[in-house]
């Protein structure tokens, strides 16, 4: 095994998915999947906590770059507007060369409720991000919260599109209108 290679989060990651689809999640170890990578074990438990987590790391990521981005907005940007930087700047991180992966993660968390429920864990913690980098620009709630749902939910919206057999739409297309979709449908709720 070779002592350093870049890009080890995703050998872990792109190695779990083949060996979760050739034999089932439930059936793949941790010793496995860092064999499958050509590393070992000890390197898998410096990047991710357990076997689930390689299929969620990204997420801690994506936090950073919602709260930068909120922060770096205008200061004249309205709530609204903050969020739709977040989406923007998020969506650097899905180019088109991580699309498949995107759906085989998707396909490995659906079958699983463990892992649905640990994907409604990271979300939580996705919203928090954008809530707190709101507050921090001084937007009280209940319009920080409500904005940070607003986002979390259209970067939900567009991630589920995205991932969709047969979409060739690029991410930050997708979260755009998804945004602006929910934003026309919370002028309705008068």
């Amino acid at each position: 095994m070779s002592r350093w290679e870049p890009n080890t989060r995703e050998r872990l990651l792109d190695a779990a998915l083949e060996l979760f689809g050739e034999r089932g999640y439930d059936s793949v170890t941790v010793a496995e999947i860092a064999e499958r990578a050509g590393l070992t074990k000890r390197t898998f438990f410096r990047h991710f906590t357990d076997k689930r987590e390689v299929l969620f790391a990204g997420q801690e990521v994506l936090s950073r770059v919602f709260a930068g981005a909120i922060a770096a907005a205008p200061a004249s940007a309205t709530p609204a507007e903050a969020v739709g930087s977040a989406l923007a700047a998020a969506a650097a991180e899905f180019g088109p060369e991580r699309q498949e992966r995107g759906r085989r993660v998707q396909a490995v968390v659906a079958g699983h409720s463990d892992l649905r429920e640990r994907g409604l864990l990271k979300r939580a913690t996705l919203t928090a991000a954008m809530a707190g980098a709101l507050r921090e620009r001084g937007v009280r709630d209940p319009a920080a919260a409500l904005a940070a749902e607003i986002g979390g939910l259209a970067f939900w919206t567009a991630f589920a599109r995205w991932t969709a057999t047969g979409n060739e739409r690029e991410f930050a297309a997708l979260a755009a209108e998804a945004l602006e979709e929910l934003l026309a449908a919370t002028a309705t709720l008068d």
